[in-house]
């Protein structure tokens, strides 16, 4: 059950920023029935999974109004074109932010799935570097969890 919630929780705060992630994983980490490594695979995998919903909204094929309508303001449009002109024909430097942004979340990783999606990149680049980065990240949050209530 434990890793079922793990992703649906996942997935749902891949969506609505809102939901707090970590505070969950920390929290699940106290459940010992599984290893931290398992819990943070099914984390990342629940998180992309949510990620790909903002992927393939900046892609256009979902149809979100009010995300088409910032896409459309010069401010993005020029950022926009700023993104193009630094990953066009470089999925090496395309991966390193994809992997940072997934991982420490500079630039924020919901905002680098629109922006993945308006580019275009390569589906499977998006998923191996946000699948990479986010196990990673939640793997150290569920050890620092666990040694905090090893402590306790």
């Amino acid at each position: 059950m434990l890793l079922l919630s793990t992703f649906f929780y996942s997935a749902g705060a891949a969506v609505a920023a809102f939901l707090a992630l970590e505070a969950y994983l920390a929290v699940a980490a106290v459940d010992d029935t599984y290893p931290s490594v398992v819990l943070a695979a099914v984390a990342a995998a629940g998180q992309v999974t949510g990620k790909l919903l903002w992927y393939w909204a900046g892609a256009g094929t979902t149809r979100l109004p009010w995300l088409r309508s910032k896409l459309e303001s010069p401010k993005v449009a020029a950022a926009m074109t700023r993104w193009r002109d630094r990953t066009d024909g470089r999925p090496v430097y395309t991966g390193l932010v994809l992997l940072a942004s997934a991982f420490a979340g500079l630039p924020p990783f919901m905002l680098m799935s629109v922006v993945a999606g308006v580019l275009r990149v390569r589906m499977w680049l998006f998923l191996g570097t946000g699948l990479v980065g986010r196990f990673f990240r939640f793997w150290i949050v569920l050890e620092a969890a666990d040694y905090a209530w090893f402590l306790l």
